[in-house]
């Protein structure tokens, strides 16, 4: 089992920054990836940023350039920084993480979700 807890969210204004984490805790050695995914009101989930467990990262089209995800191993902490945050930017961010439970199985462990609001 993997926890997930975030933080982070909130109300920022257009054009202002926000920083998220994503603690993981528990059986956490086999993740392989961790990312972000966010849902805006009457919407699909969608990624986000995602990156691996050798680094590699991987952006939605509509962040790339203002939002950047990193890790702290020793903290086992993903970061999500947001900048030059847009009003389409608002909705619930929740942190995922993929975990090898064993040969070719793989499980999606989701934290409770964080707000973000972007208004004046």
């Amino acid at each position: 089992q993997v926890q997930l807890v975030e933080s982070g969210g909130g109300l920022v204004q257009p054009g202002g920054s926000l920083r998220l984490s994503c603690a993981a805790s528990g059986s956490i050695s086999s993740i392989v990836t961790m990312g972000w995914y966010r849902q805006a009101p009457d919407q699909q989930r969608e990624l986000v940023a995602a990156i691996s467990s050798t680094g590699t990262t991987n952006y939605a089209d509509s962040v790339k350039g203002r939002f950047t995800i990193s890790r702290d191993s020793v903290k086992n902490t993903v970061y999500l920084q947001m900048n030059s945050l847009k009003p389409e930017d608002m909705a619930v961010y929740y942190c995922k993480a993929v975990r090898r439970e064993g040969p070719g199985i793989f499980r999606d462990y989701w934290g409770q979700g964080t707000q973000v609001t972007v208004a004046s």
